[in-house]
């Protein structure tokens, strides 16, 4: 279980980084092709970078919010369970 959340967080700091780099790949092109100043682009490139979390910040954040989802899962036995209570509504 530790590994798979591990990796879970691994893949939202990879995803995030990735976001940050196709944005700032974007704008580059974009002020390349002079459908945007160099200042917009500029101005927007700051706009990313402040918006941008550190990895630190996001592992915390990340972690607590797997927590929260994975405790709010039903559990083998509540499925059972609930399984058990529709087959009984279902025959009355």
């Amino acid at each position: 279980m530790d590994i798979s959340l591990k990796n879970i967080i691994l893949a939202g700091i990879g995803s995030m980084a990735y976001s940050y780099e196709k944005g700032t790949e974007l704008i580059e092109n974009m002020i390349k092709k002079g459908e945007i100043s160099v200042a917009q682009g500029m101005e927007i490139n700051e706009e990313l970078k402040r918006k941008k979390v550190t990895p630190a910040d996001k592992d915390s954040v990340t972690a607590e919010q797997l927590k929260e989802m994975l405790l709010n899962l039903a559990t083998k036995d509540d499925i059972k369970d609930l399984e058990k209570r529709i087959t009984e509504l279902e025959n009355k």
